[in-house]
């Protein structure tokens, strides 16, 4: 089931995330837990996050707009469809997307592009604070006929 975060996601929602930065050896930690669960309820409290829960949270996206700023998912939820739903309701809702995601982050590049992402830009990481090289990618909903 995908619905809008609750305030209550909050803990589970920076624990997936610090879980991630954790278990990414590539990945420096800028961040405590306690700060990601913080940035998790800021996130919330903008209206920005879906969450896939299945009586726990399983995964999140954070979008503003037509910028996705976050998609996240616990160990155990991926590779399940999880991610493509929660994406596929992002698309559902705007006709264009743009997100930014680590050139060294093999998997999400591999997810994006089968999603229908197009890289449209890299950067060597001097514009993000973990300092490390990136891409955008874009998607557009196809005209209908």
């Amino acid at each position: 089931m995908i619905r809008a975060a609750q305030p209550l996601d909050a803990g589970r929602i920076g624990a997936i995330l610090s879980g991630w930065v954790d278990q990414t050896p590539w990945m420096p930690r800028l961040h405590s837990r306690a700060e990601d669960v913080a940035h998790a309820a800021d996130l919330i409290d903008r209206g920005w996050v879906r969450v896939a829960a299945f009586g726990r949270v399983a995964g999140f996206l954070a979008r503003d707009d037509r910028v996705i700023h976050a998609l996240y998912l616990a160990p155990e939820a991926r590779g399940q469809g999880i991610g493509k739903a929660l994406v596929d309701d992002a698309k559902a809702q705007v006709p264009a997307l743009t997100l930014w995601t680590f050139q060294n982050n093999t998997r999400a590049r591999a997810f994006y592009e089968r999603e229908g992402f197009a890289e449209a830009a890299r950067t060597d990481g001097a514009g993000n604070d973990e300092g490390l090289p990136d891409i955008r990618y874009d998607w557009h909903r196809e005209a209908e006929a």
